[in-house]
């Protein structure tokens, strides 16, 4: 992996450091080694990539899996939400996938935070869910890194037939 690469993911590993301690002082649990944070009984996933294949993204977002460690052991749990965090732009085909989809735009929200990571202040996000936490992340992202957000537009003339996105159930 080149420097760049590992200097993005090591920054968004700091960003989602911060806001978990954000979190904390809300009465919000978090994960000292997992990024995940629960509020009541919802879990909200953050999952961050370089790039994806769409096949991976289709099976991961379908699955809606988050791994929960507790003391020694782990246990899965079904993850209420999942913000999917890009050091590089996401795939239209990705973009497309969620915004077409009520059931996945409803509980997956994607964050191309490519510009903010060059420096430029600016995270493009979809987000159309209910998640208390991502909407908090928003709010972390402007106040605290001074980020403009600014919606993902969804690319034009991209034909996908659902039968792209339709997935297996994975147990």
């Amino acid at each position: 992996m080149e420097d760049h690469a590992i200097m993005s993911m090591s920054k968004i590993w700091e960003i989602l450091e911060a806001f978990k301690n954000q979190c904390k002082r809300r009465g919000w649990r978090t994960s000292e080694n997992e990024d995940w944070i629960k509020t009541d009984e919802d879990y909200h996933n953050f999952l961050w990539t370089r790039d994806v294949p769409i096949s991976s993204f289709k099976r991961i977002v379908s699955n809606k899996k988050c791994v929960i460690r507790e003391g020694l052991s782990y246990r899965v749990v079904e993850a209420s939400y999942t913000a999917w965090l890009f050091s590089e732009k996401p795939s239209e085909s990705a973009i497309k996938m969620i915004y077409e989809n009520p059931t996945f735009s409803s509980k997956i929200a994607l964050y191309d935070l490519s510009q903010m990571l060059e420096g430029k202040g600016l995270c493009n996000r979809l987000n159309d869910t209910a998640s208390p936490v991502f909407k908090e992340f928003e709010s972390f992202l402007k106040d605290e890194l001074k980020a403009k957000i600014k919606s993902i537009s969804v690319p034009s003339g991209l034909e996908i037939s659902p039968d792209e996105y339709s997935v297996k159930e994975i147990a």
